[in-house]
């Protein structure tokens, strides 16, 4: 899951001199000014980033997800009487949790 916009990354490089962003898989690189090899971007800045700018497009789908399919689940257990659709809400809403987490060195 993508934590961060591109077009974030991109201002956030620009505005420090950065160059050349290049993304894999969750790893942000760019050119410091001045600098010949990529470095990765400064963990203090993408915390920055992230609490300035907040979810991605990408982390409030999963949300949006998360919460109709617990709704969803709600319903067909009151339907069926069974407790199985809630968990299967509650199994998909914690993979979404755990994919919400944004990992930082």
């Amino acid at each position: 899951m993508k934590h961060y916009c591109e077009a974030w990354l991109n201002e956030w490089c620009y505005e420090n001199g950065w160059t050349d962003l290049y993304v894999e898989r969750n790893n942000y690189w760019a050119f410091p000014p001045g600098a010949v090899i990529p470095e990765p971007l400064p963990t203090d800045a993408l915390k920055w980033i992230k609490a300035e700018k907040g979810w991605s497009g990408e982390e409030k789908w999963w949300s949006i997800g998360a919460m109709l399919v617990t709704v969803v689940a709600a319903i067909l257990t009151v339907y069926f009487q069974s407790p199985m659709p809630l968990g299967v809400a509650f199994a998909f809403a914690a993979v979404t949790v755990g994919l919400l987490e944004v990992e930082l060195e």
